[in-house]
């Protein structure tokens, strides 16, 4: 699809704390088109929800998100005054123009967007600086990208042993487990109630999302033996 034909929706999400005393407003662009990486989906408005009750601890932590799309979380931790790397797989350029017309929308001109393909340990991975956090919205759907994707994570938090990745995945099948693949991996996950962050709702942010989805979150850290 080229981008003269592809047809944009703007939507806005709204951050607000208990009391209403903070609030943040973002606006991110979808294409309607099949490509999944294109719309803002139930697993990223939990993953943002969290992003802005935590807040306080991202203040100039560097952020990667991984394939982040539309790149809802990485933008909340950049309005929020972390500073992000948004990436998503080399290969999708679709996706990598999104990211930036998500910085474009929300004025944010200096956050970098690079090609990152789960599982290739690619100059762009190993050219990172160093990472805090690193955010995965739903980056646990396909099952057979599951071990790619930790792959890539287990890099990060080998040269960076405090980083955490802090994902959300929606439950779409009772046999969904990554125990194995953490155990290989040398890495460990708690996972966190969302009821802890006030996202134990239908809707979050202004927003019909994550509407009746059942949407977990946890963080994923390196193991140490």
């Amino acid at each position: 699809m080229n981008e003269s034909s592809q047809t944009l929706v703007e939507k806005s999400f709204t951050f607000e704390d208990c009391g209403g005393s903070q609030s943040l407003t973002v606006s991110i662009p979808e294409v309607l088109d099949p490509q999944y990486g294109m719309y803002v989906w139930p697993c990223a408005v939990v993953l943002s929800q969290y992003v802005w009750m935590a807040r306080s601890e991202l203040q100039h932590k560097t952020v990667l998100e991984l394939g982040a799309g539309v790149s809802l979380p990485g933008v909340v931790a950049a309005k929020c005054g972390a500073r992000v790397i948004l990436s998503d797989s080399a290969e999708l350029p679709l996706c990598l123009r999104n990211c930036w017309r998500s910085c474009d929308v929300n004025h944010l001109p200096n956050v970098p967007v690079i090609g990152l393909t789960w599982g290739q340990v690619s100059p762009e991975l190993l050219l990172l600086p160093p990472v805090d956090v690193i955010l995965g919205s739903d980056v646990f759907y396909e099952p057979e990208d599951f071990e790619d994707v930790l792959v890539t994570v287990s890099f990060i938090v080998r040269r960076n042993p405090h980083a955490q990745l802090w994902t959300t995945y929606q439950e779409r099948s009772a046999d969904w487990s990554i125990d194995a693949l953490l155990h290989k991996w040398d890495l460990k996950c708690i996972n966190v109630p969302l009821e802890t962050f006030d996202a134990n709702k239908n809707h979050l942010a202004g927003s019909t999302l994550p509407g009746n989805h059942t949407v977990q979150m946890m963080i994923i850290t390196r193991q140490v033996f």
